[in-house]
């Protein structure tokens, strides 16, 4: 669910004070960036209320589970079978992550397997759910940019 909440400046410094130390207290963020503490305590209650900010899922690596082999497979599926489509991909554990598109493929699901042969098995239970219709699968073969979001709030402080 997006945010929706609108950062400022003030948001934006504490954002990238939590990025930077994502365990400090509230009173360590608010000497970093030179608020009061009930301050700080604000600002991030409504941002979490308001979703800006991910869980904290996100930070975990599924290799450290045993899950070192990544892909994305694009997914048409039919329309009005899509609310059912998402209901089953929830369902497979596998899957980290589905978001809808627009273009060449309906999905893009993010999946992380322990081997090729847990892929084949992966993608052939995505391609069996009553709705899907096609598939194309592609291998993660080494992360170029890591997931970031500091350039974007440095560009609201500047």
């Amino acid at each position: 669910m997006p945010s929706t909440h609108k950062a400022d400046q003030i948001d934006a410094r504490l954002l990238l004070a939590l990025a930077e130390s994502p365990r400090a207290t509230t009173i360590a963020l608010a000497d970093r960036i030179g608020l009061s503490r009930n301050t700080v305590q604000a600002r991030l209650g409504k941002l979490d209320d308001s979703h800006a900010l991910r869980t904290f899922e996100r930070r975990i690596d599924p290799a450290i589970l045993g899950y070192p082999l990544q892909a994305y497979i694009l997914t048409n599926v039919t329309q009005r079978k899509l609310a059912r489509v998402g209901a089953a991909l929830d369902g497979i554990p596998e899957v980290l992550e589905v978001l809808g598109l627009s273009g060449v493929a309906d999905l893009l699901i993010h999946v992380a397997v322990r081997n090729a042969d847990d892929l084949y098995r992966v993608a052939g239970d995505i391609l069996g759910i009553k709705g899907v219709k096609r598939t194309t699968t592609a291998l993660v073969m080494r992360e170029m940019v890591d997931y970031r979001i500091a350039p974007l709030v440095d560009k609201l402080i500047d």
